[in-house]
């Protein structure tokens, strides 16, 4: 077993697999083999995304260094914009999980969530993503770059939630018409 523990007793190792089992998790037996992931289970859950939403700028800002319309030390703000975002997206994942339900799109979701950051937006993880982006890209400070807030708000606005919003209603039927009615889909 893993000296933590070892420190902690045996207890504390059945406790943690049976957890880490019971979250689709990999866990370690007891003789060290690796459990399979439960099946369904997203692996590296948004690391393909988090990617993109990196390197895309990034790739932009270096390759195609059309102007630079906010410089420094003015860019710097977009740090803060950056946490603002991260802190919405944050928010709205910590609701999730206290309302023990999901929020991968595939998946779907087994109960509506309509406190937190759901009062005031149907899509506080979008939102947040998007204030995310707009905030790097007011770092880089490059033109170019504000292209991908844009791709990713028509993206979210015309595709994804849409769909989401069908499987909503599907699941939850007039509950979620009428949270529709009450609460804009971003602000």
């Amino acid at each position: 077993t893993r000296p933590i523990f070892r420190m902690l007793g045996r207890d504390c190792k059945k406790e943690y697999d049976k957890l880490s089992a019971e979250r689709g998790m990999m866990a370690m037996d007891g003789i060290g083999k690796v459990q399979k992931r439960q099946k369904g289970r997203r692996r590296g859950s948004g690391i393909v995304e988090i990617a993109i939403l990196l390197v895309l700028p990034l790739l932009l800002h270096s390759l195609i260094p059309i102007r630079i319309v906010i410089p420094p030390p003015y860019s710097y703000l977009g740090a803060i914009v950056m946490l603002l975002g991260l802190w919405l997206m944050v928010w709205a994942a910590s609701v999730f999980r206290k309302s023990g339900t999901g929020f991968q799109l595939e998946g779907g979701g087994s109960a509506l969530v309509t406190s937190g950051p759901f009062q005031f937006s149907r899509n506080p993880m979008y939102l947040g993503i998007l204030v995310w982006l707009i905030g790097f890209a007011i770092l880089l400070g490059s033109l170019v770059v504000f292209v991908v807030p844009v791709i990713i708000f028509l993206l979210a606005e015309f595709i994804l939630i849409p769909i989401e919003e069908r499987r909503m209603e599907q699941t939850f039927g007039e509950e979620y018409k009428e949270y529709m009615g009450r609460v804009r889909r971003w602000l």
